[in-house]
This record gives C-alpha cells, sequence and structure tokens, in this order.
C-alpha cells in the first residue's frame, strides 16, 4: 500500500484479517480482495480454495479491478487453524446461532468489540471468517472463533453473495476504527467546511434583518401581519450552524432581491462621478 495512503487509514487498519474458507469461485476472491482494500484493508486470507490458481483466474483478477495486488499478496492456507495461527480475536460470519458454539452478535457490535480491542491490546490481530458460498462455516470452523457475528438481513431474503458480505463487514470494521480515530467519523480531509470560520451570533443577526427586508421587498413577508415566516426562518439558519461565507452568500442574495442587479449596476452608472 501507499505510505501516503496508509497514513490517512486510522488505526489498526493493518491488523484486520478477512479470511475466505474454501470459496468455490475465484472471481469472489477478487471481489473480496476489492471489498476490503476501498476499506483500507490489505490482509485477505483463503483456506483451502477449489481452485487453488485463483491468483491469477481471470474472473479473480477482472472482479478485484484496482485491487489486484491484495489478490496477488493474499495468503492461502490449508486449514482455518492455520491461517488463525497469529488471530487473537476472529469473529465467524454466520448467519445463525449454533448450539454449541459463541453467541451471537451483529455486524456493528462485532466491529465496536473488535476496534475497541485493538485500542487496548497489541500484539496478535483480528480477523472475520467467512464460510464457503453453498453452505457457510461448519459448526467445527464456528468453534474456532471466539465471536459469531450475523449481518442483519431481510427474513424473507437473508442470502448475501460473499463478496457482498466481505464488503459489509470491512465497512463497518473501517467506520469503527474511523470512529475512534476521528470524532466525526471521517478522514480530516473529508471535512469541507472545517477551514470556514463559523458566522458570529452578530453576522447571523445581520442576516436576518437583511433577510426580513429582502422577504418583505418581495412580498413573502408582511410586517403588518408577521405570522410565522420569521420565527421559522430563523429556526432554519439555527439548524444550518451558517458559517461567515455561508452568511455572505445569503446576504447577497437578499441584496439582489430587495435591488436586482440591473438596476443596481444603472444606480452606479448614474452615481458615477464627472
Amino acid at each position: 500500500m501507499d505510505a501516503t495512503l496508509n497514513q490517512t487509514l486510522p488505526p489498526h487498519s493493518s491488523r484486520i484479517s478477512f479470511v475466505l474458507v474454501r470459496p468455490s469461485h475465484p472471481g469472489n476472491i477478487g471481489a473480496a480482495a476489492r471489498a476490503i482494500k476501498t476499506m483500507g484493508f490489505t490482509d485477505l486470507r483463503v483456506v483451502a480454495p477449489v481452485d487453488p490458481e485463483y491468483r491469477t483466474h481471470p474472473d479473480a483478477v477482472a472482479f478485484s479491478t484496482s485491487s489486484v495486488d491484495v489478490l496477488t499478496d493474499s495468503r492461502d492456507y490449508p486449514t482455518l487453524e492455520e491461517a488463525l495461527s497469529d488471530v487473537a480475536l476472529p469473529f465467524a460470519m454466520t448467519g445463525y446461532s449454533r448450539r454449541f458454539g459463541p453467541a451471537l452478535e451483529t455486524m456493528r457490535e462485532s466491529a465496536d468489540r473488535a476496534s475497541l480491542w485493538a485500542e487496548e491490546n497489541k500484539g496478535p490481530g483480528i480477523a472475520f471468517v467467512f464460510g464457503c458460498e453453498r453452505s457457510g462455516l461448519t459448526n467445527e470452523e464456528v468453534g474456532l472463533c471466539r465471536f459469531a457475528t450475523a449481518i442483519p438481513a431481510n427474513p424473507l431474503s437473508q442470502s448475501l453473495n460473499l463478496a457482498q458480505a466481505v464488503q459489509i463487514a470491512a465497512y463497518e470494521m473501517h467506520m469503527a476504527l474511523l470512529q475512534r480515530a476521528h470524532a466525526a467519523g471521517l478522514y480530516g480531509w473529508q471535512q469541507r467546511f472545517e477551514q470556514d470560520p463559523a458566522a458570529s451570533a452578530a453576522a447571523v443577526e445581520g442576516l436576518m434583518r437583511h433577510w426580513e427586508e429582502a422577504m418583505t421587498a418581495c412580498g413573502a413577508h408582511k410586517p403588518e401581519e408577521p405570522k410565522n415566516l420569521m420565527a421559522m426562518s430563523r429556526s432554519i439558519f439555527s439548524r444550518a450552524l451558517l458559517t461567515q461565507s455561508e452568511v455572505d452568500l445569503l446576504r447577497g442574495i437578499c441584496a439582489a432581491i430587495i435591488c436586482p442587479r440591473h438596476l443596481r449596476a444603472g444606480r452606479k452608472r448614474l452615481w458615477r462621478p464627472k
């Protein structure tokens, strides 16, 4: 992964693994590689794949698109136990609770649990384990995991494609890590208005006076019968948490309503000193 990109990802992303057990379709492995890379993860592990040459299979390469590096660098293992040898917190992705298996929890609960654990513990990592497309994980495979995780779905249509399930798990894990790394849950570069100063109370009050004048000029507001327009407008602007540049924009619109540009331009020509 590019070093610059890696610096923008939330901490512990490199400690999260995604394990595919006995996948039958190379295309799903490629799609899973793409799914995890879009969420900042790169550790893909494949247990006993039906096609041992999945890394170069045309479908796998095609579905991985810009994530061929994750596909190529994926590690394969003969057994799940070996794939989890350096994992401290494995989560079995399964749609139902097993009689003797770990307790079932939602994907979001598991992601929160995993992100907290990663923050508080060093060393071995975390893995989300997915079964084969046709039958999922066996009871024995679920038993190798510490927790069982379900993706809540429509009871009338619960089936998810393997790569779709991986995408959801990767997204939830990514968001859980982001929430701990950034209070707003986004990267710094995605905070579009963070650098734009908030408008002062005085600036907002100036806007409200200007807004009332504009609404009166266009006939939307009658000072003698005020009704609720100004109160509702104040409520809207209050919820918007306006920045100074937004106040300036709205006041420009108010000025145009009060006196259209072509009239203002004409006045300027008349006022120009001889």
